[in-house]
């Protein structure tokens, strides 16, 4: 049975947004691994972060509502006339989660030095806890306030509204490119579904956009194509940048060596021993004629100059071809002929 987000908040499935919000600020606060040493609290703290993430996403939650977990993260759910179908992975940071919504600043600063230590000017922070039944976690602090701790302020409060934000963690895609794009150049158009900010700066809705990206020539494998804060967009967060990184696609002819295309060129013996043409085909899908007049030993290598990649920065010169030869041996051979290779063929 799949994970239940509503269960996780403590909300009824018909909650508004306003009692989501607040009761992912009880739950978190509550189950902080700073405050909270229960073995079990990172993976509780992990499960409230997905399940806000999920339940404060329309889109995300109405999938969900309908398909389940597992409809949600393995497409259940169309994302509309396209025809196209939602899919939903959690980026896996219930801090960066409890950053954002907090605004990048960690309500239990207070409880802290800068190297994170336990204990606050005698007060050790286990000593806190925050009231689970409370509708504020924060009422706990409320004696206090949190300008001020027995006496000892901070000093530089930080106003609520002041809070820097934090951007979110890099989402990354892979993106496979055959050689011939990488030869000749290509445009990849990507579309992307997202939260953006309403006018109000509070609510969020869906819109798509599609990412033109320009593949240049020669690029290297792992080369990565940023598209700056083009992730969710929330009141309290700089949105993430999305990322591409390039990985080859396997080719029926080729593989790749930087710059370098390699060929693996079949002879039979016969053409080995006396020679031959073989015909080697390029990425640009021409035709080479290479004569081999020599003895061709297994593992015997030619290189065609400037018929491979181009170089990344000078498209205009390019890698080499090469060649790499391999000898098929016959199964058997008659008596008579192996009697004239015994005769003809040197010993050593």
């Amino acid at each position: 049975m799949g994970k239940d987000y509503y269960k996780a908040l403590g909300i009824q499935s018909g909650a508004n947004e306003d009692e989501i919000k607040k009761a992912y600020r009880k739950m978190a606060l509550k189950y902080h691994p700073d405050k909270n040493k229960d073995p079990n609290a990172e993976d509780k703290f992990k499960e409230i972060a997905e399940a806000y993430d999920v339940l404060s996403d329309p889109k995300k939650r109405a999938v969900y509502d309908q398909y389940g977990e597992e409809g949600l993260k393995t497409g259940g759910g169309s994302t509309g006339n396209t025809g196209s179908t939602f899919h939903y992975t959690f980026h896996g940071d219930p801090h960066a989660t409890f950053a954002s919504f907090f605004g990048g600043s960690n309500p239990f600063d207070i409880f802290f030095t800068s190297g994170r230590s336990r204990v606050f000017n005698g007060l050790d922070h286990d000593d806190m806890d925050v009231d689970e039944d409370s509708d504020d976690p924060f009422s706990a602090f409320g004696r206090f306030g949190f300008n001020g701790l027995s006496g000892v302020h901070r000093r530089h409060p930080e106003p609520i509204h002041m809070r820097r934000k934090v951007q979110d963690p890099p989402v990354v895609h892979e993106l496979k490119v055959s050689l011939e794009e990488i030869y000749h150049g290509a445009t990849k158009r990507m579309k992307i579904t997202r939260r953006r900010l309403n006018p109000d700066g509070r609510s969020v809705r869906a819109e798509d956009k599609i990412l033109n990206i320009v593949i240049k020539r020669g690029w290297k494998e792992g080369t990565k194509i940023t598209f700056p804060k083009e992730g969710d967009a929330t009141p309290d967060n700089i949105p993430a940048d999305i990322v591409f990184v390039l990985k080859d696609k396997p080719h029926a002819h080729f593989r790749r060596d930087g710059t370098n295309i390699i060929y693996a060129a079949m002879i039979s013996l016969k053409e080995a021993l006396c020679g031959c043409t073989v015909n080697i085909p390029t990425v640009d899908g021409r035709v080479i004629p290479l004569p081999c007049n020599d003895i061709i030993k297994p593992g015997t290598v030619k290189r065609l100059r400037g018929e491979g990649l181009p170089f990344p920065k000078v498209p205009t010169q390019r890698g080499d071809l090469i060649v790499e030869f391999k000898v098929r041996f016959p199964d058997r051979i008659a008596p008579q002929t192996r009697q004239i290779l015994k005769q003809h063929l040197p010993c050593s």
